[in-house]
Formats: C-alpha cells, structure tokens, sequence
C-alpha cells in the first residue's frame, strides 16, 4: 500500500512576508529563540513563518511588528518594490535572498554604523569597484 504525499508550494506572499521577518530579526541581531520568547511559540514555528511553510496570521503579523518595532506594511513592501520587469523582479528576489542572509545582516549592520554619509557613498562605490 502507498502513501500518497501532498506537495504544496508556499504561497509567494507568505514566503515574501517570511523573508521580511527573517532579514529584520536578523538586523536586530536577534536569534529564532529570542523570537519566539517574545511571541510565546517555538523556535521551529518562527522558522515554518520565515521560510513561508506556515502563513502568519494578522494577530501574529501585529505582534512581531510590535517586537520589530516597525509597522505591519513593513512586511509587504520590497526594497525594490517599483519593479516591473521580470529581471528586476529577479533581482529584488536575489536583493531580499542577500539581505536575509548572515553576511548580508552583517554587512548591513556595519554600514548602519557609518556616520558619516560620505565615508558610506565611498565604500558602497569601493565595492562597485570591487565586483568589477
């Protein structure tokens, strides 16, 4: 006898929201544990909402913005969120890939901590130079 096995594929909206959760959590410098304390779930619950497995509800949605800090559109908006052709969509999938990503967080992290403007502007165009 044969088990038959369900394959859904997560909803783009839901793992866009993940991603979203994901990337700020990692910028708070903040774990999957400290988390879910905050929410009263399990870590593995947080990771089924970052990877898009499991939808947020609004309640919940409502309850990490408040431990974010940030306002539940937050979760719906794209850095690039005026893209209309599909290489630019591509691109913000890679952009919010890279952002959730450790070195991406850090990366972030650090250049929050530049003050000054200018000393920023080199050091993006540095890395430009670098790429090419």
């Amino acid at each position: 006898m044969s088990k038959k096995t369900k394959i859904t594929l997560a909803n783009p909206v839901d793992v866009h929201v993940g991603m979203r959760v994901k990337s700020q959590r990692i910028l708070l410098d903040m774990s999957q544990s400290e988390l879910a304390d905050e929410l009263g779930i399990t870590f593995q619950q947080v990771q089924k909402y970052e990877n898009g497995r499991n939808r947020i509800s609004a309640d919940r949605l409502l309850q990490i913005a408040r431990v974010f800090g940030v306002s539940p559109p937050y979760f719906f908006e794209s850095p690039l969120a005026k893209v209309t052709r599909r290489s630019d969509r591509v691109n913000a999938d890679i952009f919010d890939e890279f952002c959730t990503s450790k070195d991406g967080a850090a990366l972030m992290r650090a250049s929050l901590r530049i003050k000054d403007r200018a000393t920023r502007h080199y050091i993006a165009k540095l890395v430009e130079v670098l790429v090419d």
